[in-house]
C-alpha cells in the first residue's frame, strides 16, 4: 500500500534564484542552495514581478530614484519607463493569492524584489548613502508582515540561514493550528511546545508570551492569538547566541539528572562548555542530548520544538 504523500511547506522564492533566465540580461541567479538542497524539503513557488507585469528578456534595467519613503523604479537608460505602480500592484496581488505561504527568499539588491539596502538613485545618477526595498517586495510584505522573508545572500551566513528556516518552521506549525482550530487550550499547547525555541531566541519573551495567554478568557482566543503569534514571530527573529543556547542546553539537560550517572553528566556538562567556548558546533551536544532521550524519554521534551526545528539532513546545526 502506497504511503500517503506529506505535503511540502511552501516558499516564494525570486524565479532567478532557481535558474529561470528572468533576469534584464536573460541570465539568472541560480541558488544552488536553494535548488538542489532546500528543494527537497519544500515546495517553492516562483516568482519574477518584472517578467510578470510584461517586461521582457531581455530589457532595459530598472533602478531606484527619488528617496527613501518615495521611490520610483524607472529605466537607466530612459527614465520616462515608470513600472513603480504595475510592481506595486503585482505586490499586492500575488500576496492576496500566496497566502499559503510559509516564508520568502527574495533576490537581493533588486529594485523590485530586494528587502534593504537596495540602492537608491537622485536626479543626477549618484546613489544615495541610505538605501531601500524593492518595490513589490515592500507591496508584498506589507500584506504579510509576520511572514519570514530572508535575502538569498544573507542565508550564506549559517546563523542567519539557521534562524530563517527556524521561522518558516514555526509559521507552517501556525498554520496547522490555525487548519485544526484556534482554542485556547491549542494556543497554550503550541506556546508550551515552543518554550525553549523562545528561550533561545528571545529568553523574556517567553515570559511575555504565557503572561498574555494566561490572562485569554475561553472566548479569547480568536482576538489573543493573532497578537500573540505576531509577538511571537518578531521574537523569533532575534538570532540565538552560543550563550542562549547553552542555558537551554542546561535547562534541558536538567530533565535527565535523576536517570544518567556521574558519567554521561559529566560528558554532557563538558560539552555544553565546550559549545559555549566555541570549541564545537551546536550539534555535538544536541546529538548526545537526542541520544540520552531516545534511552531516557521524557513527553515534555519530546514536545519541545527546538530540538529539531527543521529537517536534521540539512544539517543547519553543524555550523552554527
Amino acid at each position: 500500500m502506497q504511503e500517503p504523500s506529506v505535503s511540502k511547506p511552501k516558499i516564494g522564492i525570486s524565479a532567478c534564484l532557481l535558474g529561470a533566465p528572468v533576469r534584464y540580461n536573460a541570465g539568472h541567479k541560480e541558488s544552488r542552495w536553494c535548488s538542489r538542497i532546500l528543494v527537497e524539503h519544500f515546495e517553492f513557488v516562483p516568482v519574477c514581478p518584472e517578467v510578470a507585469i510584461g517586461l521582457g528578456t531581455p530589457r532595459e534595467p530598472i533602478r531606484l530614484v527619488g528617496d527613501k519613503d518615495h521611490t520610483q523604479a524607472v529605466g537607466t537608460v530612459h527614465p520616462d519607463i515608470n513600472v513603480t505602480a504595475p510592481l506595486a500592484a503585482y505586490g499586492e496581488q500575488m500576496a492576496g493569492e500566496l497566502t499559503d505561504l510559509c516564508g520568502y527568499i527574495f533576490m537581493q539588491k533588486s529594485p523590485s524584489c530586494g528587502l534593504e539596502r537596495v540602492k537608491i538613485y537622485r536626479d543626477n545618477g549618484a546613489p544615495q548613502r541610505e538605501g531601500g526595498r524593492g518595490i513589490y517586495a515592500q507591496a508584498f510584505c506589507a500584506r504579510h508582515p509576520d511572514l519570514p522573508v530572508e535575502e538569498e545572500g544573507r542565508l550564506c551566513d549559517p546563523v542567519l540561514r539557521e534562524n530563517f528556516l527556524v521561522r518558516v518552521g514555526a509559521y507552517a506549525q501556525w498554520q496547522a493550528l490555525l487548519a485544526g482550530g484556534l482554542t485556547p487550550r491549542a494556543l497554550m499547547e503550541f506556546h508550551s511546545r515552543f518554550k525553549y525555541q523562545l528561550m533561545a531566541n528571545h529568553p523574556l519573551q517567553y515570559k511575555v508570551l504565557g503572561k498574555l495567554l494566561g490572562s485569554m478568557g475561553r472566548g479569547d482566543a480568536e482576538q489573543v492569538g493573532p497578537r500573540y503569534f505576531s509577538e511571537l514571530m518578531q521574537a523569533l527573529k532575534r538570532c540565538a547566541t552560543r550563550g542562549t543556547h547553552s542555558n537551554v542546553l542546561q535547562h534541558i539537560s536538567g530533565y535527565l539528572k535523576r536517570d544518567i550517572d556521574a558519567q554521561d553528566k559529566q560528558e554532557l556538562q563538558q560539552l555544553i562548555n565546550q559549545y559555549r567556548e566555541g570549541i564545537v558546533p551546536l550539534v555535538v551536544p544536541m546529538t548526545l542530548l537526542k541520544h540520552l532521550f531516545r534511552i531516557h524519554p521524557d513527553p515534555y521534551i519530546a514536545q519541545q520544538t527546538y530540538l529539531q526545528p527543521h529537517p536534521e539532513n540539512l544539517s543547519l546545526r553543524n555550523a552554527i
